[in-house]
């Protein structure tokens, strides 16, 4: 099997530093495991690599003392620990082994951020770098496809999605299953996992819920009327599902036109392989009518695995007035701004005119299926 590089795997590698914590996040199976092998591989010094599934690696630090640290890690310059998100108080233990172990770099990696952050952040304020490792980027899959193979397979990654798993596998059933299996044994095992997170089947059903309104603007109330449920706990249990990489949320651009929706909300799935999985729809596009919803949900996510990748920081939104002018997707970073739309189809539309009246120096682009690798 060709190997992919992974392009935070250069960056990530650059920030290990003596008695530095460096964090990386990300849903399961998206490739953690394998990057961080890779970097503890081709490391200079002497590393040492722990699982916080393993319960020799939680017996092992349990002792939470600078005697038994100083023990454990003595002489070893990278430490790096899979799954940290598991260790009772890793914040402070990885606070104390950087603090008191002398020259030791940490690299830890965590699949929700909800789990890792909650553990860590207070502790390593100052000691520590984040980055979020996401699906395959197309970028990082044209290093095994030729152009043509990635036009031919433009419809496999709208139905499909883009694990890392997914893009090796050949046969399309092996591919349904084992979206199927990350959707069932991970995804959800992961967020249910949380305390007060009771009901499996009333989180499966507002997924769905998202899911059959990717790209629309999404109402609370009416979430909470269909699901019986506050609210306040749709809410939460959204929360948490963009915490555990599952969905994120593009709010309103806005900078104080009377016009403009400000506090409207979009949802959208990490990976389209993850939200045709929960609706259980792997249909050709041919037959679908889901198609622009599935393309729109596809270039954002390029988009921000771009951002993500090459550490642009930039802050994303979709724009909309209350006469229904809108644009799929604003890109703000600290010295541009970009407008995207985005169109299954051949159609070239101008951009809106208030928009552009407000924001005469904003870039505008409409991105379809034959220029769309200009973009992502």
């Amino acid at each position: 099997m060709e190997m992919v590089n992974r392009i935070l795997q250069e960056k990530i590698t650059a920030r290990i530093a003596p008695n530095k914590v460096v964090l990386i996040f990300g849903a399961r199976r998206v490739g953690k495991t394998v990057m961080m092998r890779q970097i503890v591989n081709s490391y200079s010094g002497k590393t040492l690599m722990l699982n916080g599934e393993d319960y020799d690696t939680l017996a092992l630090l349990e002792n939470r003392s600078i005697a038994n640290y100083r023990h454990l890690f003595d002489g070893i310059d990278l430490l790096a620990i899979d799954e940290a998100q598991n260790i009772p108080q890793i914040g402070s233990v990885l606070k104390l082994i950087v603090d008191e172990i002398p020259g030791i770099s940490v690299l830890a990696s965590g699949s929700s951020s909800f789990d890792l952050l909650n553990k860590t952040g207070e502790p390593l304020v100052g000691r520590s770098t984040q980055f979020l490792l996401t699906p395959f980027s197309q970028r990082e899959i044209s290093q095994i496809e030729t152009p043509l193979e990635t036009r031919q397979n433009l419809e496999s990654r709208l139905i499909y999605g883009s694990y890392p798993e997914v893009v090796m596998m050949e046969n399309y059933e092996r591919k349904i299953d084992y979206l199927r299996d990350i959707v069932g044994a991970y995804l959800l095992k992961d967020i249910l996992a949380i305390d007060g997170i009771k009901n499996s089947s009333k989180m499966r059903n507002l997924l769905r819920l998202i899911a059959f309104q990717l790209g629309s603007e999404v109402s609370y109330d009416e979430l909470g009327k269909q699901l019986g449920m506050s609210k306040t706990t749709v809410e939460k249990y959204l929360d948490l599902l963009e915490k555990a990489f599952v969905v994120y949320r593009l709010g309103a651009f806005s900078r104080n036109l009377r016009k403009e929706v400000t506090k409207a909300g979009k949802w959208y799935f990490y990976d389209n392989g993850i939200r045709n999985a929960i609706i259980g729809v792997f249909s050709p596009l041919a037959v679908r009518q889901d198609v622009g919803a599935l393309w729109e949900n596809y270039v954002i996510g390029e988009r921000r695995k771009a951002s993500f990748n090459e550490r642009l920081h930039k802050e994303f939104y979709f724009w909309r007035t209350y006469d229904k002018q809108e644009i799929d997707l604003i890109e703000e970073s600290a010295d541009s701004l970009t407008a995207l739309e985005f169109k299954w189809g051949n159609k070239m539309p101008p951009v809106p005119t208030i928009f552009h009246e407000a924001y005469p120096n904003a870039e505008f682009y409409v991105v379809n299926k034959e220029n769309y690798l200009d973009f992502v």
